[in-house]
């Protein structure tokens, strides 16, 4: 994203981390962001902590000019260990998909990492496990609970509504899970380049926005709720709700400029008493 008022650009790190009932930790991992060495980074705001109990995990929303951002290059430095792989704009020329990252390391089954050979740093080790670095115009998470304890049917309908099937939502990658009591559908709502959508209304299938003259388009989360809604009642199931992890890219970047401008590092603290 680019921000005249400051006369830099700006990017946005989505920290996924395998913590969320210990608080401290999170901020810990979060409050890591702003200093190096002791010292403050000027242009760096951590806009927001989510954190799910039932997955304890959490996703922290880091924020900063482009310069400021040398994540994979931090971790394989900092970090004993850390072996990273890239997926997305980042894995240059093939530009890898995380799916298909993930299924080609077998990231979820895996038990033995020591064949694998990391795009960065050290050969993996089972105790550090493995880290995946990407980039991409935008992404952000809508998931959507369905009234129902079949993960049968949840998948179903994920895989109704993800972007590799034929009849589904360009962008959109879905997968299904028990959550407090109920199936969550899951999404990772990616970014495109689109020069031809032009409708931008709320009931819209796709939300368009401009990145320096290029335009780019994503599906509505209030478009994949209604699918979610349809596939599921058409199996006599209802929805409970959907909740947006992150933000959508004009939120993103009118918190990122405010937050950098006015020098608020933990500016996840205040948010809701400035942008709601």
């Amino acid at each position: 994203m680019s921000s005249s008022r400051l006369g830099s650009h700006l990017a946005v790190c989505l920290l996924n981390i395998s913590e969320a009932r210990r608080k401290y930790i999170v901020e810990n991992i979060a409050k890591a962001a702003l200093e190096k060495n002791g010292r403050k980074h000027p242009e760096v705001s951590v806009l927001n902590i989510f954190s799910d109990q039932d997955y304890n995990r959490s996703v922290i929303t880091i924020a900063a000019s482009v310069d400021k951002l040398g994540l994979a290059k931090d971790l394989v430095l900092h970090v004993p260990g850390c072996s990273v792989f890239l997926f997305g704009e980042a894995d240059l020329p093939k530009k890898r998909s995380l799916v298909q990252r993930r299924k080609q390391l077998g990231w979820f089954t895996r038990r033995d990492f020591s064949a694998l050979e990391p795009d960065l740093g050290a050969a993996p080790a089972r105790r550090c496990g493995l880290t995946g670095i990407g980039a991409s115009p935008y992404v952000m998470n809508c998931n959507v609970t369905i009234d129902s304890q079949d993960l049968s049917v949840g998948r179903e309908i994920a895989h109704a509504i993800r972007g590799s099937s034929a009849h589904g939502l360009k962008g959109v990658q879905a997968m299904a899970f028990p959550h407090e009591g109920k199936i969550e559908i899951a999404c990772n709502v990616e970014s495109f380049e689109n020069q031809e959508t032009t409708d931008t209304s709320e009931g819209s299938q796709y939300v368009t926005y401009s990145v320096l003259g290029d335009r780019f388009s994503y599906v509505s989360p209030h478009y994949i709720e209604a699918q979610v809604k349809k596939l599921a009642s058409n199996q006599g199931i209802g929805t409970i709700g959907r909740a947006l992890v992150g933000f959508t890219p004009l939120e993103c970047k009118n918190c990122a400029e405010y937050a950098i401008k006015e020098n608020i590092g933990e500016f996840w603290k205040i948010r809701e008493g400035v942008f709601m």
